[in-house]
């Protein structure tokens, strides 16, 4: 069986995308499921490839047992639009600028990651500009936007027939 692939993209793979991976990462992992998935993350723009994420974003993952320490930021391509089966923008010009880079094809795969998960037309707010606060507001949406999703992606393989992902992901 092949892996779903799952990527998570923000403005600049610093603070909201790799803090998504990570807890999505952890969410997995505590349900066994880890082997079923290949995750990664991105930015729509490029200003910090190469460079770890956020010390904030690194700090609260810490916190609750994740390292993210090790990603480094990359830039979302039209090849990430092929290769990934699911790319979930965390705010909605994050989707339009996916959707525009992703074209026709692979525009069909960008969703929204809160309403993708949860059903809220909800961005997950870009806390670079502010503190400690923010950084832990994003935290608890990303942690309940990732249980969300985990259950939805079991109960969508689980109801394919053949153990393939369902065609609505």
């Amino acid at each position: 069986m092949s892996k779903l692939s799952i990527l998570f993209v923000c403005l600049g793979n610093i603070c909201r995308s790799p803090l998504a991976e990570g807890v999505f990462h952890d969410v997995i992992d505590a349900r066994g499921e880890a082997s079923r998935y290949r995750i990664d993350s991105a930015g729509t723009g490029a200003w910090h490839v190469g460079s770890a994420p956020d010390p904030r974003s690194i700090e609260i993952a810490a916190r609750y047992g994740i390292d993210t320490s090790r990603q480094a930021a990359r830039k979302f391509s039209l090849r990430d639009s092929e290769d990934f089966d699911l790319v979930l923008g965390l705010d909605r010009s994050n989707v339009d600028d996916l959707r525009a880079a992703a074209g026709p094809r692979g525009s069909a795969k960008v969703h929204l990651y809160m309403d993708y998960a949860l059903g809220l037309q909800r961005d997950v707010p870009d806390p670079y500009y502010g503190g400690a606060r923010g950084f832990e507001e994003v935290y608890r949406m990303i942690r309940e936007a990732s249980e969300a999703l985990a259950e939805k992606l079991a109960v969508d393989v689980s109801a394919a027939p053949s153990g393939h992902t369902s065609s609505t992901i």
